[in-house]
C-alpha cells in the first residue's frame, strides 16, 4: 500500500515505515503528524485517485528529527565582464517516518481553525444590515461596483446577450458604461 500526499508544499509517494526528509515542520521532534492532503492511494492493486484530494484518507508520520541539508554551491559569473558570486545554501529539512495509511475516518485538522473564522464571519454580517438604506439609494453605484468585480470576457458575455454591438473593440471601461445604460 502506498500513497501520493502533499507535505509541506511538496507531493511524495509514501508507504508505511519510510523515512522521508520533507522542508521544515513546526512540530517538535518526537510528535506525531498527520497529513490529510492525499492526492493518490493505492491498495494492492486498487486505485483511487482524488479530485483533488481523497476525502477522509490521512497519512500518519512522526518527527523524528529537523537538520540542514547538504549544502549546495551557488556561483553566478559572467565573462569578460569581471563579475562573480559565489553564494553556499543549506536547506532546513524534517525526517519523518510515515507509521501507517488511512485509507477512510480520518478526522481533518481543519476544524479549529473554522470554528476561529466563523465567530469573525458574525460580527460582519451584522455591519452590512445597518448599510443596507444607503444601497437602496443609489442602485447604480452598487451595479458599476459590482461590475468592476468581472473579468473583461464576462463582461463581453453580457454585452453580448444584450446585443451591444461593437464590444470587441471596447475597453473594460467602455463595456461598464454600456452595460449600466
Amino acid at each position: 500500500m502506498y500513497a501520493i500526499v502533499e507535505m509541506a508544499g511538496q507531493q511524495f509517494k509514501v508507504a508505511k515505515d519510510q523515512k522521508v526528509y520533507v522542508h521544515r515542520l513546526q512540530t517538535e521532534e518526537g510528535k506525531k503528524v498527520t497529513f490529510d492532503k492525499v492526492l493518490l492511494l493505492d491498495d494492492g492493486g486498487n486505485v483511487t485517485v482524488g479530485a483533488p484530494v481523497i476525502e477522509g484518507a490521512a497519512v500518519e508520520a512522526k518527527v523524528v528529527k529537523h537538520l540542514k541539508g547538504d549544502k549546495v554551491i551557488v556561483f553566478k559569473k559572467k565573462r569578460r565582464k569581471g563579475y562573480r558570486v559565489k553564494n553556499g545554501h543549506r536547506q532546513h529539512l524534517t525526517e519523518i517516518v510515515v507509521e501507517g495509511i488511512v485509507a477512510k475516518g480520518a478526522k481533518k485538522a481543519a476544524p479549529a481553525k473554522a470554528k476561529a473564522e466563523k465567530p469573525a464571519a458574525e460580527p460582519k454580517e451584522a455591519a452590512p444590515a445597518k448599510k443596507a438604506a444607503p444601497k437602496k439609494e443609489a442602485p447604480k453605484k452598487a451595479a458599476a461596483e459590482d461590475l468592476s468585480s468581472k473579468t473583461v470576457a464576462e463582461l463581453k458575455e453580457m454585452a453580448k446577450a444584450k446585443g451591444i454591438e461593437g464590444i470587441s473593440s471596447m475597453k473594460k471601461a467602455d463595456l461598464i458604461e454600456a452595460l449600466n445604460k
